[in-house]
This record gives C-alpha cells, sequence and structure tokens, in this order.
C-alpha cells in the first residue's frame, strides 16, 4: 500500500486549551458505534453523563449533542474529561483522527489536514510547497476507481499544482487560469480531444469576457448556505479590509487541489470541484481580515458541511454567481482597473 503526505503533516501538534477556536464547540460529534458501545457502557459519573448525551441521529448514527454551543465533554480548561479520565486512546474516532484527512483509493492513500483547524490552517497556508512524500505499508488492496480516468485525474492534477504555483502569473490570473484548465482536463476525462492548453491565449480570451463582477450576488450565495457562527454570518455581511492575493492564496489553491481533484473519479465531474476550489480562493479574499483565520472560518463553516458543498458543487451549474464570467470578472476586476 502506498501512502502519500506533505512534508507539514506529520509536524501537526494540537494546541489543546491554547488554539484560538476549538473542534469542541459549535458541532455535534459524530461517535463511531465502536466507542458509543464503549461510552453507553461505562460505569461512574462519566458513564452517567455520556449516557445522557449520545443521541441517535437517524442520518448521521450516534452524536455527541453540543450544550449551549459547546461539547459537554469541554471542560473549562479547555482539555477533554474522556481523555483526561480515559486517556487519547479512549476518544471517538472523529476527535482521535481531527483535523487529518484520510483519502483511500483501495490501492494508495492520501494523508492531508483539514483547514478547518487553526493550527493545520496555519501549516497549509505557510508551509512551503513540497513534493508528495510516499512510503510503503502493509497490505495490499485492488483498486476502487476507474484506472484510467485515475491516470487522467493524476496527470492533469499535476498541472493544476503547476499553473496556481507558477510565480510569471499574479495569483487572480493563476486561477483564471486554473477555472480554464479544469474544463481541458474535464475533455480529457470525458475521453474528448481536449488539445493543447494555451495559457496566454486564455488570458486572452478571458480578458474579453470579463465584465463588472457582481460581488453582492457572489457574497449572497454563500449567506444562503447554512450557517454555523455569528462571526461568519456577520463577515458575508461586512467583508473586512484584506491583505490581497498574498502567496497564501496559492497553498490555499494547491490544498483545494489536492483534497478534491481526484474525487471526480467517482462521479466524473472535475469541473464543479475546480469552481468550487477557485470560488473558495476569491471569497477568502473578498471576506479579508487576517488570510490564515479567514480560511480557516470558511473551511469551518463550508468544507465541514456535507450539505453546503453539495450546495456548492450543484450551484457551479446553475446559479448567476457561480458563471464563469461573474468567477473571472471578480477575480479580473483590479487587473482590468489598471488597464484602461
Amino acid at each position: 500500500m502506498r501512502i502519500y503526505q506533505r512534508d507539514y503533516y506529520d509536524q501537526f501538534r494540537c494546541l489543546a486549551s491554547d488554539c484560538p477556536d476549538s473542534c469542541c464547540k459549535e458541532w455535534d460529534v459524530q461517535v463511531d458505534d465502536q466507542s458509543a458501545r464503549i461510552y453507553r457502557a461505562l460505569p461512574g459519573p462519566l458513564g452517567d453523563r455520556l449516557r445522557q448525551i449520545l443521541k441517535d441521529d437517524p442520518e448521521y448514527g450516534t452524536v455527541m449533542t453540543i450544550e449551549n454551543g459547546r461539547c459537554p465533554m469541554w471542560r473549562s480548561d479547555g482539555l477533554c474529561q474522556i481523555q483526561a479520565e480515559l486517556g487519547h486512546d479512549a476518544l471517538c474516532k472523529t476527535c482521535r483522527d481531527f483535523p487529518r484527512l484520510t483519502h483511500d483509493y483501495g490501492d494508495f492513500v492520501e494523508l492531508g489536514l483539514e483547514l478547518s483547524c487553526p493550527e493545520a490552517a496555519r501549516l497549509i497556508l505557510t508551509s512551503p510547497p513540497s513534493l508528495l512524500q510516499m512510503r510503503q505499508a502493509p497490505g495490499e488492496a485492488a483498486p476502487e476507481y476507474d484506472c484510467d480516468a485515475m491516470q487522467i485525474l493524476l496527470k492533469t492534477r499535476q498541472i493544476a499544482l503547476e499553473i496556481v504555483s507558477d510565480p510569471a502569473y499574479p495569483m487572480e490570473k493563476a486561477l483564471v487560469l486554473l477555472l480554464f484548465y479544469g474544463y481541458h482536463a474535464q475533455a480529457a476525462l470525458d475521453g474528448d480531444d481536449a488539445g493543447a492548453f494555451c495559457p496566454n491565449a486564455v488570458l486572452e480570451e478571458a480578458t474579453q469576457i470579463a465584465g463588472d463582477g457582481d460581488k453582492d450576488s457572489f457574497l449572497a450565495f454563500y449567506t444562503d448556505l447554512e450557517i454555523l457562527t455569528d462571526v461568519w454570518a456577520a463577515r458575508l455581511r461586512s467583508p473586512l479590509s484584506g491583505e490581497g492575493w498574498s502567496d497564501m492564496f496559492r497553498n490555499l489553491a494547491r490544498y483545494g487541489i489536492e483534497r478534491y481533484w481526484l474525487q471526480a473519479v467517482c462521479d466524473y465531474d472535475l469541473v464543479s470541484r475546480v469552481k468550487m476550489i477557485v470560488a473558495s480562493c476569491l471569497l477568502v479574499k473578498e471576506l479579508g481580515g487576517d488570510t490564515i483565520a479567514t480560511a480557516q472560518l470558511y473551511s469551518k463553516e463550508i468544507e465541514n458541511n456535507a450539505d453546503n458543498v453539495d450546495a456548492i458543487l450543484d450551484g457551479a451549474y446553475s446559479h448567476p454567481a457561480l458563471t464563469d464570467r461573474n468567477l473571472i470578472s471578480l477575480l479580473l476586476t483590479e487587473f482590468l482597473k489598471n488597464t484602461k
């Protein structure tokens, strides 16, 4: 079994009580079946409390419900009561793994970190680009995908990473190129002749397409999604001044490409995922504030909510805010102003 990961994966250390946010508040925790059985069988006060707060959900199975916006196991000192009494291994799988991501494709696995964790976000957005590290682990499994499609996705993903990493293109232009390249890669995935991808010709076409972008409609689209925190709602209503297109956005784009590109092997829909990646970078930039904090908040609100992700993937084809023209126009607004 081949396992791939970035350098920063092993550098992650939970900040625990020093974390500026917490994964122990504002959302219910899905509890795996094995942990749920153990928790419900525990004797003493801890077992009594767990039996009180564990609930059965028809969609998510057993969940640990929040009280007053926080996990009942989260103590005032910022530590977990389960971990304090029973040790780290007693945590349920969700709490034990977060913010680590595992993408298992059968014959290979890719490991990553969730942007919704503040410390993981710092590592993702500030670490220098690096090659995927590969190691072998015991065990062999058959591929769980269309092998031809996966080869196309792996090849095109590498090109997409090179596009957003190329310093010859300012970040806003790199994202425009990524958007166009998504269609190019989709054609290859569909078995069509994609032809050559010519960045200069693409950027020329983009400037012809661009017009007055509808920023209000773009922000309103996200306002209409499910909202977890008042902070997010307020930011969507009143964006802050920001840091502009810093190099952190290249890391943000790379993160999105690495996390979502290969998922198209499941349904052969790459374009909607590419548009989500482009839109996420644009949204974080438009919302302003500290880039790391804003990106982390975005991920917490959007990426950790499957319904919100599905709404964006669907909206990529149907919502006026996510049309190619609007995304291109918003990305190139400053560039076009400076060239007039």
